[in-house]
């Protein structure tokens, strides 16, 4: 087995444009230096533009693959992407912790795409209490942000949870991003001049997957946010397109 990389695993939606999901976040693994392993939760048939079909797959299927990886490789971190409900969820953090208590988990909320294609089930919302303390770090857009404290869920785990608001859907402080330990919240600038970042397809995908690489890489969560914004700043002004180019 190889020893000269951090093994950090998604489990993720495979999109086949290459942007967000899976393939988003292998390519992200790959710049910054880890082995990336791969589970997908669900097919797309997307453009960087609209999402037509989503088919989810077995849960089964998704709680094998997990046992067989992580029985197999020492598995660092994981960056939980698209997920079709809480009780979804709930069984995929359960597996990871069964197998290796240590494993850091990043799990980005994505509640719908950016063409508004629904993926998480938001009635089932409340009952993501008692999971969310078993996961490190969640990593919603201001959106997703106002969506759960709706529910009144952050208010009942702000002490037990940690948070990352991404700051690119803000209409004040742009590209600030909050970070909130045990309730305390930590800012994060944006290291540049926000005016010349171009939207991009899947970037909370790249996000979040930058944070898993680092924390599998030896970082703390602070020191992991940061170097994942420095990351995606990058990849946010790498082109005007709406498809990103990965580098570092």
């Amino acid at each position: 087995m190889q020893k000269e990389r951090p093994f950090v695993m998604s489990i993720a939606g495979y999109d086949p444009s290459g942007g967000a999901g899976l393939l988003a976040d292998i390519k992200t693994f790959e710049q910054l230096k880890v082995y990336g392993l791969g589970i997908c939760t669900a097919m797309t048939v997307q453009t960087e533009s609209q999402c037509l079909s989503l088919n989810w797959q077995p849960l089964e299927d998704i709680l094998l693959a997990i046992d067989v990886l992580m029985k197999n490789y020492c598995v660092e971190a994981v960056k939980i992407g698209i997920v079709k409900d809480t009780a979804f969820l709930t069984q995929i953090v359960e597996k990871i912790k069964s197998v290796n208590t240590e494993t850091k988990i990043i799990w980005d909320p994505v509640l719908k795409s950016t063409s508004k294609f629904s993926f998480f089930d938001v009635n089932t919302i409340p009952h993501l209490e008692n999971i969310l303390q078993q996961i490190d770090l969640i990593t919603p857009n201001y959106n997703e942000y106002q969506v759960l404290k709706e529910s009144n869920l952050l208010k009942k785990t702000e002490n037990s949870i940690s948070v990352l608001i991404k700051g690119g859907h803000r209409n004040d402080k742009l590209g600030t991003d909050i970070l909130t330990v045990k309730g305390k919240e930590i800012p994060i600038q944006p290291n540049g001049d926000t005016s010349v970042y171009y939207p991009k397809h899947g970037s909370g995908c790249v996000l979040s997957s930058a944070i898993a690489s680092y924390l599998g890489l030896g970082k703390n969560l602070e020191e992991a946010c940061r170097s994942g914004k420095l990351y995606i700043e990058k990849f946010l002004t790498s082109n005007p397109a709406l498809l990103g180019f990965h580098s570092n």
